[in-house]
């Protein structure tokens, strides 16, 4: 088969397609012919040399992907071949075939085409398990999402906003932030002219914000604590803005706050069966309903994927960007 394989860390262009061996379907395992795969910016990380894949994950980049199912290993029960699905992956997505736990499986939802399903389950798990799992969001309460109108933003906004809470987001350009507020967003911040804090201090009549999710990290650290609420869950996710901040420790306790980081690609092939589990039975619905969708700002081919890089290191995509195999 082909795979966008990484010739050496570096930049877009160290990204080459390359003839692989095909993977083939170990005891609870299915094979993916795989139609579409989403861009993220963990993928990018990879390709830098800084976000290795996991013990025996596929060395190609690509956490998320769509297609038909072509294999079943022993052991798996519920799906046939030629069963039409989107995954879950601890990585090659950017390849035409892919072998996955049969747990990472999502049955393309109605309404959603094969190929578009491709931009679901990396940021539906991943916003799933960070905001109503973990940071357990409440209806009537306040999500504040960095980022809004990156991939894990358009369906953090969907999803708040389908379980009744009020969901404010930051964005970078007015037209991003129109878009943001067409998805639900009830507060939408231009973090380039405005103070956030200021912003959502405001919008909660001074109470603040009772979940943040935040994929900046390091240099939005102080700032989202100062915008918490008194019980406040702050969940990083990403560290577009560094590694390192100090942490006040005293508005921490006097908020009676706490801040979480967590990632998905490495956790245990059974944490992400019970995570998918619950995407399937609490997300899926409102996906196949239409009242959830998938936002795509362009599908690139599979050997267009050191443009596809290029375009989310720009910053200038709204949604998902994704390869189509």
């Amino acid at each position: 088969m082909r795979a966008v394989v990484i010739s050496e860390p570096g930049g877009p262009d160290v990204l080459q397609l390359a003839e692989v061996p095909d993977p083939a379907a170990a005891p609870g395992e299915a094979v993916v012919q795989i139609v579409g795969a989403g861009v993220n910016r963990a993928d990018l990380m990879q390709r830098q040399g800084l976000y290795p894949p996991p013990p025996g994950a596929p060395p190609y980049p690509g956490l998320e992907c769509s297609g038909r199912i072509a294999a079943l290993g022993d052991g798996v029960d519920g799906w046939a071949v030629g069963d039409e699905v989107c995954v879950l992956l601890a990585g090659g997505g950017y390849a035409e075939q892919v072998a996955v736990q049969a747990g990472q499986l999502l049955p393309r939802p109605r309404g959603v085409s094969l190929a578009d399903a491709a931009a679901l389950p990396e940021v539906v798990c991943t916003v799933h398990s960070n905001v109503f799992q973990s940071a357990a969001l409440q209806p009537g309460e306040t999500l504040l999402v960095h980022g809004g109108a990156s991939g894990i933003g358009t369906m953090a906004i969907q999803l708040a906003r389908e379980h009744g809470a009020r969901v404010a987001c930051t964005a970078g350009t007015p037209d991003k932030l129109d878009r943001c507020r067409e998805l639900g967003a009830d507060l939408a911040v231009n973090y380039n002219t405005e103070d956030f804090v200021e912003a959502v201090r405001d919008f909660t009549g001074g109470r603040g914000a009772d979940v943040i999710l935040d994929i900046v990290g390091a240099a939005y650290l102080a700032r989202n604590v100062t915008a918490l609420a008194t019980g406040g869950r702050l969940v990083v996710i990403g560290m577009q803005g560094g590694t390192r901040a100090e942490l006040d420790l005293g508005m921490l306790l006097g908020k009676r706050a706490s801040v979480r980081a967590t990632t998905l690609r490495a956790r245990p092939a059974a944490e992400k069966a019970v995570i998918v589990a619950a995407v399937r039975e609490q997300v899926w619905p409102l996906i196949d309903a239409g009242r959830v969708r998938p936002v795509i700002d362009r599908v690139l081919p599979l050997a267009e994927a050191p443009q596809a890089h290029r375009l989310m290191e720009s910053g200038s995509h709204f949604g998902k960007i994704l390869l189509a195999v």
